[in-house]
């Protein structure tokens, strides 16, 4: 590695560490806790390249990067940032930064990052129009979990690409947020946004007509694995006629495509055609550590909104970070906005939290293969979320016989049932000793009841 880099940051053990690292690749470095002098060094010249973090003493480093541009187009800037939201990675994206970490950084990944920024010289886009955005504050995409971190990166690497874009995940994880951020800051925000829902495709005009009101802009195909072969005919269709004015398109799916597509229900040449890039969007219970980030969040929002302030006590949080939030983001933040009506008292309390999530149905999250899903594949997810509720702590020794007892209980039950209450035939059917079931029956308190077979 050869050239000079200028490290802004006002973390002294972040630039010792980064001063070393280069020094020890073979670079100059020249460190600062200060912005002004950065510019200094900018306008004197110097450096090949420069590693700012965004909030600086004396100013923030990504307003400084249109200045730096406008000085030295092809100096590239590595943004590194403790301010973990999907809006600074679009912010950076948008201040033509070479490149965005977040922190805390990986430091290898960081000295390849730089390696290719001294190698090649940034590409100096032309210059944007000047529009008004929104600045991203009601989009609960919001985590420092390293799941939602890789998914800011990727969606402002992918933002003004002309690739598809396919994103899935659970019902309440924001998919389609996620599809309207990547169209709101792109090169293609002055053009429409359209969302196609399979009503809007029931028909053979429907494409036509959703394609005119695109008008390059993007469109959205909404909830895709809930469409019908003759909509998804219609789609491969309209995709095919597609010139090089098109519209951008984004996809969003809560069900496994790949399964579907391998069972004959979803069409392999659409499927192709909409995964030019994946994006997977982690369940709340993937990413346990940002409830309690998500839900200031909608606490501050709501107080801005008019609504009286709030803050939850620590056990209510833990209960919180407990639960397994099966409607994920969504639900958590109508549970938020539902505490915050009802709740007489500055401090939310347990109780409180208790009796609201008391009344949320129990459902499973809506993702995977539904009906034609293994068993193991639902014990699995099972477990996982069980380990992932327990952020990073382990459960209770006699987790081996718990799990067991779980099955057990459910299997022995229906098979009775099945079978009439004839313990004789329940353990032939479960392939087991007589009396091994009837101690099972015992310990696991189950009651039998005989009466007419149901098989």
């Amino acid at each position: 590695m050869d050239g000079t880099v200028l490290v802004a940051d006002d973390d002294r053990t972040i630039r010792t560490v980064l001063t070393q690292a280069l020094t020890r690749a073979g670079c100059k470095v020249h460190a600062t806790s200060s912005l002004t002098t950065l510019m200094r060094w900018v306008a004197e010249g110097k450096g090949d390249l420069v590693i700012s973090d965004v909030i600086m003493p004396d100013g923030n480093g990504l307003d400084a990067l249109p200045e730096i541009s406008a000085q030295r187009p092809s100096l590239p800037v590595i943004v590194i940032s403790a301010q973990n939201t999907i809006m600074t990675a679009i912010q950076a994206t948008e201040a033509d930064a070479y490149d965005y970490l977040p922190k805390p950084f990986d430091l290898p990944d960081l000295m390849k990052r730089a390696s290719r920024a001294l190698e090649k010289k940034r590409v100096v886009r032309a210059p944007k129009e000047e529009v008004a955005v929104e600045t991203g504050d009601d989009l609960p995409l919001v985590g420092r979990t390293p799941a939602m971190q890789a998914l800011y990166r990727l969606v402002a690497r992918v933002m003004n690409t002309d690739l598809s874009v396919m994103i899935t995940g659970e019902s309440g994880t924001g998919k389609s947020l996620i599809a309207r951020a990547i169209h709101d800051f792109s090169d293609r925000r002055n053009l429409p946004f359209v969302t196609a829902t399979p009503s809007d495709l029931a028909t053979i005009e429907g494409p036509a007509t959703v394609l005119s009101r695109a008008r390059g802009g993007a469109i959205l195909f909404d909830k895709i694995g809930d469409m019908d072969a003759e909509a998804q005919a219609r789609i491969v269709r309209m995709l095919d006629s597609f010139t090089d004015d098109a519209p951008r398109i984004l996809a969003t799916s809560q069900q496994d495509l790949m399964e579907k597509m391998e069972s004959g229900l979803f069409r392999q040449d659409l499927f192709y055609r909409l995964s030019g890039v994946t994006i997977t969007v982690p369940s709340l219970r993937e990413r346990v550590e940002d409830i309690p980030l998500l839900t200031e969040h909608f606490l501050l929002r709501a107080e801005r909104d008019g609504a009286p302030g709030r803050r939850f006590a620590g056990d209510a949080m833990e209960m919180i970070r407990a639960y397994s939030w099966p409607g994920n983001v969504r639900q958590l933040e109508n549970t938020v906005k539902r505490l915050i009506v009802t709740s007489p008292e500055e401090e939310i309390g347990r109780t409180e939290v208790q009796q609201v999530l008391g009344n949320q149905p129990e459902i499973e999250p809506l993702m995977g293969g539904g009906d034609t899903e293994k068993l193991s594949a639902s014990v699995y997810k099972h477990l996982r979320r069980y380990f992932d509720l327990h952020g990073g702590v382990l459960p209770p020794p006699g987790l081996y016989q718990r799990i067991l007892r779980e099955i057990e209980l459910p299997l022995i039950e229906i098979s009775l049932e099945a079978t009439g209450g004839n313990q004789a035939k329940c353990a032939d059917l479960l392939g087991i000793n007589r009396n091994t079931l009837r101690k099972k029956v015992s310990d696991l308190d189950i009651h039998v009841t005989r009466r007419r077979k149901l098989m």
